[in-house]
């Protein structure tokens, strides 16, 4: 084992190598969540669609709602698909915003079968933090892709989790790849 895989000068060796993550500890102390539930609280569904769609990794964007990858992904292609309008809950949406929401729900998934060819996907929300809501103050649905295997030892054993490319060339190939009407 080499020693910069160990903890080594620190603590008792233990057999373990290790796979740094750093960029998850944004995520665990709280980085882009807002600072309260209004809109004008830091919301970062609510400014995403402010800025360029790859500094903001907007993969398409409709006319209420708009796709987008997740910063923190549970796999590669994580997409969210979020209104525009700042509403906590599903029932909040309007006739427009529902269809359109599930329009873009089923273009990402044809995107994503288009460009990364995964062979299931977990589709859904989570509706309030009690639910599991990171951001529970504005709705969004995630669309995680799924590959036989992709749960192996080391999400399970290890507790990391290895994306094999970078958000930015996600985003690029999943708006290529993203359905034209």
């Amino acid at each position: 084992m080499s020693e910069a895989g160990r903890d080594a000068p620190f603590g008792d060796p233990d057999g373990f190598e290790r796979l740094w993550t750093p960029h998850r500890m944004a995520y665990i102390k709280g980085e882009n969540k807002p600072t309260g539930a209004a809109p004008d609280d830091d919301c970062p569904f609510c400014r995403v669609p402010g800025v360029p769609d790859a500094e903001g990794l907007v993969v398409a964007r409709g006319k209420t709602g708009y796709a987008v990858l997740n910063l923190y992904p549970y796999n590669s292609g994580h997409l969210l698909i979020c209104p525009y309008r700042h509403v906590a809950d599903y029932t909040a949406l309007d006739g427009a915003e529902t269809a359109e929401f599930s329009a873009l729900t089923q273009a990402g998934i044809t995107a994503m079968r288009r460009a990364n060819g995964p062979q299931g996907f977990n589709v859904g929300m989570n509706l309030g933090e009690s639910a599991g809501a990171g951001i529970a103050a504005h709705l969004h649905q995630h669309i995680v892709p799924r590959w036989e295997g992709d749960t192996n030892f080391m999400p399970v054993i290890g507790r990391t989790k290895v994306l094999p490319e970078l958000l930015e060339q996600t985003r690029e190939s999943l708006a290529r790849a993203w359905p034209r009407e």
